[in-house]
């Protein structure tokens, strides 16, 4: 691949991808759920609730609309770049260019708007409905949903997915139930400290063959994920505070929207092979420029819609090639990544995530935050289709056998290893995000400001 050199040495980034903002599909999308909530009073006040309790919007908690079959808004979907496609029995119009709720076309008189969620189960407790609304699907599942009401043309649904994208049912054997219990205590339990961070990778690498053998990758990466922002959420004060919001109204992180990982050159292959196995695919990649020298693969799970940002020291003449897969080479200079994995280890072990961004109100969430005393940094994206703002980073020890290695391969100085040793080291962060347009990509302007605010050198000097 041939890459300008004019935007490789600018200071800001550049994006290999070729996400769009798709306003029209976006506007279409909207009018279906401002008409449904127009005649449905119960989703109009859990919209109300949502954006007062959460600081976030239903457009971004729904799983799909489904309209009756007929002439009116076919073809408007197909001008706003809808593509038709069979999926599970179900005629689905998705639209391929941007991150948006599919719109299902049914034979039925009735519309149904569903809004997902980690349990539904829990939502129906947080809701105080009894145990006469029925929930479809038994525990452990793929699919299970509960219908809250209905009107003679609309039923509001509540769905819980594990890597299944169909409306029908999907009875789960004995065995299969047996194994999910297994995975989700494996994966919530899986040993993360380790001498040798090899041999934690070959750990994990044994519980997700065995998942993806016995379950599919993307079941699999389901119950592995949602292990992953349990022991984040257990590490970061925001998260716990949004995560408390959430789970009384039954939600949990149901608005994830990616997953970061920050990981080392040595094992950066390593740590993909790993994500493909589970399924996960390739999507865009990121280049921050000279001065941040970092860059990032972004994965996606197509079934589970896991999407991973894996973050690296990389130089420009690196970009270029199949940096992914065909492994690094050690260096001598440590960007912000490198040296955040030197400082707290390889972020799929002993730290956990970097971040978990997840979808809100921007304005209402900062507000929101701001007044339960959680800080947010300055906005890195301010654009009209993408914002983004992290909240102040976690300040973690850091163990001084690490310090030790840092002094020892010249990526700290003696005065860095003092207010490290003394006052700990950046760690982790919430990202506020909120989508417009339905754009699917991330910021190709603006991530060498975080990455540079976010190096634990300036960070802990500035605190």
């Amino acid at each position: 691949m041939e890459l300008d050199s004019a935007l490789i040495d600018h200071p800001t980034s550049f994006v290999l991808s070729s996400w769009q903002p798709q306003p029209a599909a976006a506007a279409l999308v909207g009018k279906l759920l401002a008409s449904f909530c127009q005649r449905s009073p119960d989703a109009a006040h859990l919209a109300e609730v949502l954006s007062h309790k959460t600081g976030t919007r239903l457009f971004d908690w729904v799983d799909h609309l489904a309209i009756p079959a007929g002439r009116r808004w076919e073809p408007r979907l197909e001008q706003a770049g809808f593509v038709a496609g069979e999926d599970c029995g179900d005629l689905v119009w998705r639209q391929p260019g941007g991150l948006l709720p599919p719109v299902i076309v049914h034979p039925h008189p009735q519309w149904r708007l569903a809004a997902k969620v980690e349990s539904v189960v829990a939502f129906l407790a947080a809701a105080g409905l009894d145990d006469e609304v029925r929930i479809e699907g038994d525990p452990c599942e793929q699919l299970r949903k509960a219908r809250l009401s209905s009107t003679s043309d609309r039923q509001l649904w509540v769905v819980e997915r594990h890597g299944y994208r169909g409306w029908q049912r999907q009875e789960a054997a004995a065995g299969k139930i047996r194994c999910v219990l297994e995975y989700q205590e494996a994966f919530a339990r899986r040993k993360r400290f380790f001498a040798d961070e090899e041999d934690g990778f070959a750990h994990a690498q044994r519980w997700i063959r065995e998942a993806v053998a016995n379950l599919g990758a993307a079941w699999a990466a389901d119950l592995f994920f949602a292990a992953e922002r349990e022991y984040w959420t257990r590490r970061n004060r925001a998260a716990q505070v949004q995560k408390s919001r959430q789970d009384a109204l039954g939600l949990g992180w149901g608005n994830h929207d990616h997953h970061t990982y920050r990981c080392s050159r040595r094992y950066f292959a390593r740590l993909i092979a790993l994500l493909e196995e589970l399924g996960l695919v390739c999507r865009e990649r990121f280049y921050a420029g000279r001065e941040a020298r970092w860059g990032a693969q972004v994965l996606e799970q197509p079934e589970s819609g896991v999407v991973v940002f894996a973050d690296v020291d990389l130089s420009a003449e690196e970009v270029g090639g199949d940096f992914a897969h065909e492994g690094l080479p050690p260096r001598e200079h440590f960007g912000t990544v490198g040296l955040w994995c030197l400082l707290h280890g390889e972020a799929f072990l002993q730290p956990g995530l970097h971040h978990l961004e997840c979808r809100f109100d921007f304005d209402a969430a900062r507000e929101q935050f701001q007044r339960a005393g959680v800080r947010v940094m300055k906005p890195f994206t301010d654009l009209p289709y993408l914002k983004q703002a992290f909240t102040e980073g976690e300040i973690w020890p850091v163990d001084p056998r690490r310090l030790e290695l840092a002094l020892a391969a010249h990526a700290i100085s003696a005065a860095d290893a003092e207010q490290f040793h003394r006052n700990g080291a950046l760690g982790s962060h919430l990202e506020i995000l909120q989508r417009d347009e339905g754009y699917k990509g991330f910021n190709p302007s603006g991530i060498n400001d975080i990455i540079r605010d976010t190096d634990p050198r300036r960070a802990t000097a500035g605190a």
